[in-house]
């Protein structure tokens, strides 16, 4: 009797083992499993002798950036019907006259937005240099590192099924670029 049943227990336990169901859905990268969070922000404004042409946007104190976090600046192209269409900095423009780059650089207390270029400042039509809005996108390196991700489309980042973004935050220029 000891035998059999020792005989119907290994039995017993090679068959669970070899159990097998079937695969589940994907899972999304991020932290436990969960969705992860980033953060755009909308800042508008002039480029101009008087700010070096520069915007420096401070973020927001209560607003946490995190050494790993990737950082990455929009802007506003143009408007094709009611469409927007958003184009990652660096952004350059030839001219018949030279070039002007938009660039941008970081750090975890700010963003600056700068124009540059072969043609001289003065020379920069306002157009180019008047009234330009930007968005700043905050997102966690996972999901900027994920090969997957089309991080050169904005809209693609904002429709993303991995990343929950917090509301577009629209900043009163003046209290946050300098």
């Amino acid at each position: 009797m000891k035998k059999l049943l020792g005989i119907i227990f290994i039995i017993s336990a090679m068959i669970i083992s070899s159990c097998e169901g079937p695969v589940g859905p994907p899972g999304i990268d991020g932290e436990d499993g969960g969705i992860m969070l980033g953060s755009v922000f909308e800042i508008q404004g002039d480029f101009t002798a008087g700010n070096d042409y520069r915007l420096i946007f401070d973020f927001p104190n209560d607003f946490e950036i995190y050494d790993t976090d990737v950082v990455l600046v929009y802007i506003l192209w143009e408007v094709a019907g009611e469409t927007d269409v958003w184009r990652l900095l660096p952004q350059t423009v030839a001219l018949p006259e030279g070039i002007i780059q938009y660039n941008f650089d970081y750090t975890v207390l700010d963003v600056q937005v700068f124009m540059e270029g072969t043609i001289p400042p003065e020379d920069w039509l306002p157009a180019e240099t008047d009234n330009q809005i930007f968005r700043i996108a905050v997102l966690p390196a996972d999901f900027a590192a994920n090969k997957s991700n089309d991080l050169s489309d904005f809209n693609s980042i904002l429709n993303s099924p991995q990343l929950k973004l917090n509301t577009i935050k629209d900043l009163n220029f003046s209290d946050t670029v300098k």
